[in-house]
């Protein structure tokens, strides 16, 4: 006989759940906490989890094992949620082996063990738990190929975090066979269910014809998408069209207007544009000072052309006094990112300083690269 009736279903559960039957318990708990067929009673659901756990019904167990790490209905106890999670792991229940992996990580109720986290994910992943085969992924990104086979894996369940990531392996050829088609299929994917990095990559995709026909439509409509949605660099991407006039119609006012709310959430390439219009007093009105500001941020980033602008605006005292320590400095790191400009500044500066001077100028250089290296 089938019931299809809610109500009556909850009845035939508790039935059987008086009885001792473990699965209807947790059954019964899963209708207490939904309100299905029953008035919704969270407190009663966590006594039916409990009766059921109590009997090794693993499901059940990581439900309490959930209830636990995250204080819902009980005191939050990271050591009684991971002796859930251990219980329902070692009996092979998949999301169970998943958060113990994650307590192991995190160091959640017991000691940190990066090779019990990897062990536990690897069992659920090998169940064909997805979230567990993007943490395996993450976990062995200095083996290449590895990390491809578990991006693979999470991405074929349908994780956009990982079918971005299977995107970039497919379009770099890190651990799988270069292929452009493939990697935009896969950013196509996470781009469908609002990956914004991979939207921005679609577009990018569409702008020069990456693994797919060129076409400006849609690829406006996609970097117009993740702009939209608050994406720096696709904020940055879609000002620098408007600026240049590529494929929209020209406006400065609206470059600044992506280019300001990117380069505040710190895109370089944002700041370094904004340096150079109000440098230049493009669609503003010309100010040394904010355009020194811009290039200043985007220079503390690496970015070698503001950089040495900003060398330059040093050497000159375009802004405050002639700096020619400050000047050299950046000219120096500058010209060791390859930007030729500021190794011809950097002779001509020189050639107007002390020795001291000099010195005390490839010091700050060399402190500066130092703090770069280790942020």
């Amino acid at each position: 006989m089938v019931v299809k009736d809610a109500n009556a279903v909850a009845e035939s559960l508790r039935v059987l759940a008086e009885k001792g039957d473990a699965s209807a318990q947790y059954r019964l708990g899963l209708l207490y906490a939904s309100g299905q067929g029953v008035k919704q009673n969270p407190r009663q659901a966590l006594a039916w989890y409990r009766e059921s756990a109590d009997q090794g019904f693993a499901p059940a167990q990581c439900v309490l094992g959930n209830k636990y790490a995250l204080g819902q209905g009980v005191k939050q106890n990271f050591k009684t949620a991971f002796s859930w999670y251990l219980k329902a792991a070692e009996q092979g229940h998949a999301r169970a082996q998943y958060h113990l992996g994650t307590m192991y990580e995190e160091g959640h109720g017991t000691e940190k063990d990066a090779m019990d986290a990897e062990y536990w994910y690897f069992q659920a992943a090998e169940q064909g738990d997805a979230e567990a085969a993007l943490k395996l992924a993450r976990l062995n990104e200095d083996n290449q190929y590895m990390a491809a086979t578990w991006y693979l894996k999470a991405a074929e369940q349908g994780i956009p975090e990982a079918q971005f990531m299977l995107g970039n392996r497919y379009a770099t050829g890190q651990g799988l066979r270069k292929d452009p088609a493939k990697a935009f299929d896969s950013y196509l994917k996470a781009a469908n269910q609002g990956d914004l990095r991979a939207q921005w990559k679609v577009a990018l995709a569409y702008q020069d014809g990456l693994g797919v026909d060129a076409d400006e439509g849609e690829a406006l409509e996609w970097l117009a998408k993740a702009a939209k949605a608050g994406f720096a660099p696709a904020q940055a991407s879609l000002g620098l069209r408007y600026a240049n006039g590529l494929g929209v119609a020209q406006s400065y006012a609206k470059a600044i207007f992506l280019w300001e709310k990117a380069a505040k959430k710190g895109d370089a390439e944002s700041q370094h544009n904004l340096g150079y219009l109000f440098n230049n007093g493009l669609g503003v009105t010309k100010d040394v000072k904010q355009a020194e500001g811009w290039y200043r941020q985007a220079a503390e980033q690496g970015v070698a052309e503001a950089q040495c602008i900003l060398g330059l605006m040093c050497a000159r005292g375009e802004v405050a006094e002639i700096d020619y320590i400050e000047a050299h400095k950046w000219f120096s790191i500058s010209a060791m990112a390859g930007n030729k400009a500021s190794e011809a500044n950097l002779k001509y500066a020189e050639t107007l300083m002390t020795p001291d001077q000099i010195a005390e100028a490839k010091r700050r250089a060399a402190e500066w690269m130092e703090t770069f290296r280790n942020r």
